[in-house]
């Protein structure tokens, strides 16, 4: 699997077409496999790949937080279609820590004994692995929702953003902040946990109530 060589137009248009239904490389939320990818690029792409370009400028706008966003960085090749072949030498150059043996010798041959001791380290490690609790990452979104005009139900409008439900989201406190011509928009709290719910699905979500939702925006977001 692979984009091939994004510094080339083919890896480029690879990668458009693979952004073409996708907000990043993985997931819902930008990771360290945007990062992985996104300095693989040598510059901006064209306008013409416009999910390309999208997505890089998007990414672009990290470039102070990049080391603080989840995932674990990966060799280029383990990122993009399954139908593309790699390119790039990066999946033969790294290995995933699960590949590295821990307790190799150099020695052609070794002892029953220095055998059955590496074997028993090797399970002891993979033993402790296994036992590691998951972490979850999770985000705090405030978000702006904005009514059509000053006469829209903005007690309603809240209520139909609450009833907003998904495995992952839990609302927190709200609040109306004036925008001008007597026109208040919503500023609302959520948790989310990264895996399960992103800001696309809630934009996706809120703006369905079309009745009373003008727009969404993202005002702050801040990994926990």
């Amino acid at each position: 699997m692979g984009f091939g060589d994004l510094k080339s137009a083919a890896g480029l248009r690879v990668l458009n077409d693979f952004l073409a239904d996708k907000s990043y490389i993985e997931g819902y939320v930008p990771s360290q496999a945007d990062i992985a990818v996104f300095e693989a690029i040598a510059a901006p792409p064209p306008a013409d790949l416009f999910h390309a370009l999208r997505w890089y400028n998007h990414i672009k706008s990290y470039e102070k937080q990049k080391a603080s966003l989840p995932g674990v960085k990966k060799a280029l090749g383990k990122y993009g279609p399954a139908d593309v072949e790699d390119t790039t030498g990066g999946a033969t150059d790294s290995k995933d820590d699960d590949d590295i043996d821990l307790f190799g010798s150099d020695d052609e041959e070794e002892s029953e004994e220095a055998k059955k001791l590496r074997e028993e380290r090797l399970a002891q490690y993979e033993s402790k692995k296994s036992k590691k609790p998951a972490v979850v990452a999770k985000s705090s979104i405030l978000l702006d929702v904005k009514p059509w005009d000053d006469e829209t139900d903005m007690a309603k409008l809240e209520e139909c953003v609450r009833s907003i439900q998904a495995d992952g989201l839990v609302w927190g406190s709200s609040k109306l902040v004036p925008v001008g011509y007597g026109i208040k928009k919503l500023q609302i709290q959520c948790v989310v946990e990264d895996d399960k719910v992103g800001t696309d699905m809630l934009e996706e979500r809120i703006t369905a109530f079309e009745d009373y939702v003008q727009s969404m925006d993202v005002a702050a977001f801040n990994k926990i």
